[in-house]
């Protein structure tokens, strides 16, 4: 690299600061996640899934590929399709690519030439990874959270619509994560303007499905209470619980059973009282569902506020069913994760398909890194964020050179995380997928 800068500071007039250091590297803990690959067999979950046509009669980069490498930048953390301008240049980086890096213009035109009917390999990708852990945690339960979130969009996009509830243009993507691993189950990309539930059923419908083995519960706000919800729940043998919108009948309901005049009743103190009704059934519900209320009186005030939640849950105790319903709001926390650790919510092509395409690739991202934490990583970083493990695991200095047939990746002798990322590889070398 040619030295483009040479400055001094002020804290030390002696220091003089050049960026003609060499064939150095930032990425060199990216080995590990191309080890962990390799004992996945992802190169082979890649080859089944999808299948991208391909019109290119000459081609130095296989479309397959390309998936690899822009992947391998979300983990890193490089959202922008230029950095690939300079990774190409990154010889620890090239190590875990085979030697070949795109630059951004062919990376670009891969994203934009990728169909519709391409995009259900990556969705097939997304539930891979995400059965791999589950079956690997030999877990025999799933909490599916349902929830929609929004995509900020720019200029005329397709599918880019005004959405009331967030007040801005965008798209209106839905998800589902299973509480017990964290991993994301299923992403859809929606124009902006769609309901939160429009269609949903349709979408778990099919997440049900892939995981009927299991007893499944699912999760979900006001926006999702509708019966096509309820009954997809039902056909499948799933127990729901899911927040009501109040409305007048409710809270008539709910107020004519509060228990007033109670022994020893003190208004200086907060009340809250416990309801269940059996027979309730709207003109809009094919049959009654039980709904649970939740009456609150504020400390010092006379009158009660109401919450409501349907659930087909058989538990004695009505106030088990609230505090299940909230442990969802730790979905919060996985929406942040997978959109601003890996740039899930990326809409910065015109089409709609390149932005779902975007999406999904994100979706892929983190479900791997998912896999790394849950099956390979100390149990230190096993609920880390990504920027903790770029920190200490992935963007670590490098440098590689060639001896005696052999590549060599010398990683710094002063890594403050040394004993950190040998006891990963270890860990990820020692690591075997069970066969059930």
């Amino acid at each position: 690299m040619s030295t483009l800068h040479q400055q001094t500071v002020s804290f030390n007039k002696n220091l003089v600061l050049s960026n003609n250091g060499g064939n150095l590297s930032n990425d060199a803990g990216l080995v590990l996640v191309a080890e962990f690959m390799q004992q996945l067999h992802f190169k082979r979950l890649i080859q089944e899934n999808l299948q991208f046509k391909d019109q290119r009669k000459f081609y130095k980069y296989h479309k397959n590929h390309l998936f690899k490498q822009l992947l391998t930048q979300l983990i890193a953390g490089y959202f922008n399709d230029t950095a690939a301008n300079t990774l190409t240049a990154d010889l620890s980086f090239k190590l875990v690519l085979d030697n070949l890096v795109a630059s951004q213009p062919t990376l670009s035109r891969f994203i934009n030439q990728v169909s519709a009917d391409e995009l259900t390999g990556v969705t097939n990708l997304v539930t891979q990874l995400a059965q791999l852990v589950i079956t690997q945690k030999k877990q025999h339960q799933l909490i599916m959270d349902l929830d929609s979130t929004h995509s900020d969009t720019f200029g005329h996009q397709d599918g880019s619509d005004f959405n009331t509830h967030y007040q801005t243009n965008g798209y209106h993507p839905l998800l589902a994560f299973d509480n017990f691993s964290g991993c994301l189950l299923g992403a859809k990309l929606r124009p902006g303007n769609e309901y939160t539930s429009k269609n949903a059923e349709d979408f778990l419908e099919l997440l049900l499905k892939q995981y009927e083995a299991l007893d499944l519960l699912v999760r979900a706000d006001s926006g999702f209470a509708k019966p096509e919800i309820y009954a997809a729940c039902e056909d499948a043998g799933a127990k729901f619980t899911i927040r009501l919108k109040a409305n007048p009948k409710l809270q008539r309901i709910a107020e004519h059973l509060i228990r007033v005049g109670q022994p020893g009743e003190n208004f200086t103190q907060k009340e809250v009282q416990w309801h269940r009704l059996t027979d309730y059934q709207p003109d809009t519900w094919e049959r009654a569902y039980p709904v649970i209320v939740k009456s609150t009186r504020p400390a010092g005030e006379l009158l009660f506020k109401h919450e409501f939640i349907v659930a087909n849950l058989e538990i004695t105790f009505a106030s088990d069913v609230f505090e299940i319903y909230h442990q969802r709001g730790a979905m919060e926390d996985l929406i942040k994760e997978v959109k601003g650790g890996f740039d899930f919510d990326k809409t910065d092509s015109s089409n709609f398909t390149a932005n779902q395409f975007r999406m999904l690739l994100a979706s892929v991202a983190y479900n791997l890194i998912q896999a790394m934490k849950k099956l390979v990583l100390p149990a230190e970083l096993s609920n880390a964020t990504i920027t903790t493990l770029r920190f200490k695991l992935f963007h670590l200095a490098g440098r590689v050179t060639q001896h005696a047939r052999k590549l060599w990746l010398h990683l710094s002798s002063t890594n403050v995380f040394d004993s950190l990322y040998w006891q990963t590889l270890f860990r990820i070398q020692e690591f075997q997928l069970s066969s059930n």
